[in-house]
């Protein structure tokens, strides 16, 4: 059972083709098979991690200009070299979510195999994309140096303010409460390919960040 993401631009009539800035960013995710432009606007990558997922799609709704769509199932083995050329339940049901998208608020839809599971993590994410929508700029500074790594106070240096001043910063970016409902939204994604014995992908999931925060960036 395979993750597909089809996505597509925003407004592209009216704007520069942002897809290769995308493509470029997303490389850093793992994939089955990888991010590739599928026509004209459009890309598509071919995912098995849940937590993979989570990560494409709030880099993506963070910028703004995608209608992010996933699709939960099956696909044609074996899976052809280029993405593009990939068939099979999750490419179709991709199709859908990414049409579903566009008309929401979020532009965040999942279609699954298991809908109602499916829905249940589409909730989710549409929850962490207002998040990470409405985050501010200095929010973003602190939360990406505290993601990589650095302390509060080393951060609070690089930013030339105090550790109190970045805490302040990450708890009004909500920063703590989205990496807890990270792993979450995998476990759900993880349920709804709806193969029973399946779910043991969202447990992982969710142990390999222990369920919550990270270690504590004091």
């Amino acid at each position: 059972m395979v993750y597909v993401l089809t996505v597509d631009q925003r407004g592209s009539r009216r704007a520069a083709d942002r897809v290769p800035d995308a493509l470029h960013r997303l490389r850093r995710i793992p994939t089955l098979r990888p991010f590739e432009r599928t026509a004209g606007d459009e890309f598509q990558g071919v995912l098995i991690d849940p937590l993979s997922v989570v990560d494409a799609i709030l880099d993506l709704v963070r910028d703004g200009s995608w209608s992010v769509g996933v699709g939960v199932g099956t696909v044609e083995r074996p899976l052809p070299r280029q993405t593009r050329a990939g068939r099979g339940e999750a490419f179709a049901l991709a199709r859908q979510a990414v049409e579903a998208a566009k008309r929401d608020p979020q532009h965040v839809a999942v279609a699954a195999a298991d809908a109602e599971a499916g829905r249940h993590a589409q909730a989710v994410l549409r929850l962490l994309a207002v998040l990470v929508q409405r985050r501010t700029e200095p929010a973003w500074k602190a939360a990406e140096l505290v993601a990589e790594g650095l302390s509060l106070t080393e951060a609070g240096h690089r930013l030339g303010i105090s550790r109190q001043a970045v805490g302040q910063r990450l708890a009004a970016g909500l920063w703590h409460q989205e990496r807890q409902a990270r792993p979450a939204a995998a476990a759900l994604l993880a349920l709804a390919d709806g193969v029973p014995g399946t779910a043991d992908g969202g447990a992982d999931a969710l142990a390999r960040t222990g369920g919550s925060d990270p270690a504590d960036p004091s």
